[in-house]
């Protein structure tokens, strides 16, 4: 990866830390477009890095939601970040050249990639692994878990940050592109 991209990805990153951070202070309720989705998402279509690139960018994105989170089980981002931004990645990367919206498609099917693997992840380390000691959670009461957090928050944030990230990701090519001439 070029010095240029780091520094691209990097800015991105920050931006959209910061923006999570001031969404969590301002928006408490669960339902708030994921910024470093987004800005990842962002990062990742405006240089097309390769796959370990994007998972290393995942990797980092997921440091830093864990660290300025107000979800249920922060390292939990660890697995659902890397996860969305190779996702991200795969999709922009297919489909790109076809559709206009490719933008909005990918963020839309790499937040929903993430926030599954995040509800999964959750589901797995704080439901499951006690419920093999104390017998507490039943398939019922695990499948009304996945299906709350899927449509209550992971739906409504994808849709955020599809919206988001289509705005945004216009502006930011044709600043990139300025660069390169």
């Amino acid at each position: 990866m070029r010095s240029q991209d780091i520094a691209i990805v990097g800015i991105l990153l920050a931006v959209g830390a910061i923006a999570r951070f001031f969404a969590a202070i301002f928006i408490p309720g669960p339902i708030v477009p994921n910024f470093i989705i987004i800005f990842y998402c962002l990062a990742i279509m405006l240089i097309i890095p390769r796959f370990r690139e994007a998972l290393g960018i995942g990797i980092v994105a997921g440091i830093i939601s864990a660290l300025i989170t107000h979800s249920i089980f922060p390292p939990a981002n660890l697995i659902s970040e890397p996860i969305g931004a190779l996702v991200c990645l795969g999709v922009f990367v297919s489909i790109r050249k076809r559709f206009i919206v490719a933008p909005a498609v990918s963020t839309l099917i790499a937040t929903i990639a993430s926030g599954v693997t995040f509800v999964l992840v959750v589901m797995a380390i704080v439901m499951v692994a006690p419920t093999l000691l104390y017998k507490e959670f039943t398939y019922e009461s695990l499948s009304a878990f996945f299906a709350t957090m899927f449509i209550m928050i992971v739906v409504p944030t994808a849709i955020l940050n599809t919206i988001v990230a289509q705005i945004l990701y216009i502006p930011a090519a044709r600043v990139l592109s300025r660069g390169k001439r």
